[in-house]
């Protein structure tokens, strides 16, 4: 993310001039931008001009500012829509109207905030540093269907292919296109300077396939990143080729091994420790907002599992309220984990 201007303190009003670079810096700013913010940036907007006695529809480029009411992530089409009411006076847009801001790639945007809070901040220095780690790639598939997920990063458009049956005549050919499709991919999306290991997963043998197709494929294109690195390449079992087996792609105990001590494991492990004492130690599990604050109030926190959804409240003091919560389980020695509300 280029943060090209910010002009806010702590706990108080401001704003940053802000550029999404790639799909990443998009996903930040999903996270960023919450109800009751404004964006400002530059909009096409249809608008009917009299000509005569007629009136005509036409298409201008304009620059808008909206109050946000509401944000939507499109991951497959790499585009952030933001619905708000219009506060910026425009001789074609009266104040107050609904519009809808795009915010993609290499378009620059004006973000304004009443309450640059901690969650806002350390959002921010997130993006601006996300390049320099991400601890594994995760190849999730299945015969047809595969997605590459950057652990810590956003996730990236699945890869379809339609195969016909193993029976079928064109069945190898299909398969064929849907490992180059999957490969085309991995190359655009995995880079060994920043990963730590990559793991392909998958029901049956699709992934014992495709590594040997990845493998060729790097040989006779001579991908030395794949090829130099093809020891950190590890294979796994998945029951499907879909985003809800990633959770237990990350709980096997070879790929724990691979990133131990690192941000995604802390999460995973975090999750499974939740679940164990509930099923062992219901009593010390707390769950929902009364069972969770009362603990808090006692001091009894030792690990906060939290969802992003509650910092992207349109009440200002309720959303002030959770992140004041977080601060305050870390100040008294807790640790707090935050966990996407898209994953």
């Amino acid at each position: 993310m280029r943060i090209l201007r910010r002009d806010f303190v702590r706990d108080g009003p401001g704003s940053a001039k802000l550029m999404a670079e790639d799909s990443d810096d998009l996903w930040f700013t999903y996270n960023l931008i919450a109800p009751g913010d404004s964006v400002m940036a530059v909009t096409s907007r249809k608008v009917l001009r009299e000509r005569g006695n007629s009136k005509l529809s036409e298409r201008l480029t304009l620059k808008l500012e909206v109050q946000v009411e509401e944000v939507n992530y499109d991951k497959d089409g790499g585009v952030l829509r933001i619905l708000g009411t219009n506060i910026l006076e425009n001789e074609h847009v009266p104040l107050g109207a609904y519009h809808s801001l795009e915010l993609v790639l290499k378009r620059r945007f004006l973000l304004r905030k009443k309450i640059w809070d901690s969650m806002a901040i350390d959002t921010l220095n997130q993006a601006k540093h996300h390049n320099s780690s991400s601890d594994l790639a995760v190849v999730l598939m299945q015969e047809g269907h595969a997605q590459i997920f950057l652990v810590g990063k956003s996730v990236g458009a699945p890869i379809e292919t339609s195969i016909p049956n193993r029976k079928h005549a064109g069945y190898e050919a299909a398969l064929k296109k849907f490992f180059e499709n999957v490969v085309r991919a991995f190359v655009k999306h995995v880079d060994f300077n920043v990963v730590r290991c990559v793991v392909i997963a998958s029901p049956g043998f699709t992934k014992d396939q495709f590594h040997r197709h990845l493998l060729l494929e790097a040989e006779r294109r001579q991908l030395k990143p794949i090829t130099e690195n093809k020891s950190r390449i590890l294979l796994v079992h998945a029951n499907s080729g879909y985003r809800h087996s990633l959770g237990e792609v990350l709980s096997d105990p070879k790929v724990m091994k691979m990133i131990q001590d690192t941000k995604a494991s802390k999460e995973v492990n975090a999750l499974r420790d939740f679940f164990t004492m509930f099923e062992k130690d219901p009593y010390r599990a707390c769950y929902g907002p009364k069972q969770v604050e009362f603990a808090h109030e006692q001091k009894a926190i030792q690990t906060l599992l939290i969802t992003d959804e509650l910092f992207k409240n349109s009440d200002v003091k309720e959303r002030k309220k959770y992140v004041d919560f977080v601060e305050s389980v870390k100040k008294l020695g807790g640790e707090a984990f935050i966990f996407s509300s898209m994953h």
